[in-house]
């Protein structure tokens, strides 16, 4: 592999990006990233955020109902220069265990465009 792939064309932030990529550890499963203290350190960061923006809650499991499964999705964000910058972690659900009318009923994900957004400031700056 040495007489095909070199580092010598590469610019000094892709190469540093490059050998920080080799240091940091990414996880795939649970107890991997309790063992490391910044993997573990973004975990509590995340469930933090959930629970202060109450999209977290621990209810009791209604009878005749499974739970849905979730997983720690981990990424490592760099900055523009290649170094390393946060460990980010996030939570998410395996939704695609539920069944529609089963498990839920309806979805509803608001979603704004930019240009709609535009035209709402434009309107109320004209309009007063």
């Amino acid at each position: 592999m040495v007489n095909y792939l070199s580092y010598d064309r590469l610019t000094p932030s892709y190469k540093t990006f490059l050998m920080n990529m080799k240091t940091i550890v990414i996880p795939k499963i649970v107890e991997e990233a309790l063992s490391h203290k910044e993997w573990s350190h973004a975990m509590d960061e995340e469930i933090d955020a959930l629970e202060k923006n109450c999209t977290l809650d621990f209810v009791p499991l209604p009878s005749g109902k499974k739970v849905v499964g979730n997983k720690w999705v981990y990424t490592p964000k760099f900055k523009a220069d290649g170094t390393s910058e946060r460990y980010k972690t996030r939570l998410v659900a395996k939704g695609y265990s539920q069944s529609y009318g089963i498990d839920y009923f309806e979805t509803f994900a608001p979603v704004a465009k930019l240009n709609t957004i535009r035209i709402l400031i434009a309107l109320a700056v004209n309009l007063g």
